[in-house]
């Protein structure tokens, strides 16, 4: 049987504020509380972007 893991990262997913684009990546919520924010790669419209942490 397998065991649940309740650590303090999770996954989280980082949507672009210009297009539909999303990245999935890991946060700890201890150090990291708030919303996240980065300026990343967004393909679709082919330069960086900010992107914003979604529920």
């Amino acid at each position: 049987m397998a065991k649940s893991k309740k650590g303090t990262r999770i996954v989280i997913k980082l949507k672009s504020t210009e297009s539909g684009h999303m990245y999935l990546t890991y946060k700890n919520r201890r150090n990291d509380p708030s919303r996240l924010e980065f300026k990343k790669y967004d393909p679709l419209v082919r330069r960086h972007v900010v992107y914003r942490e979604t529920k």
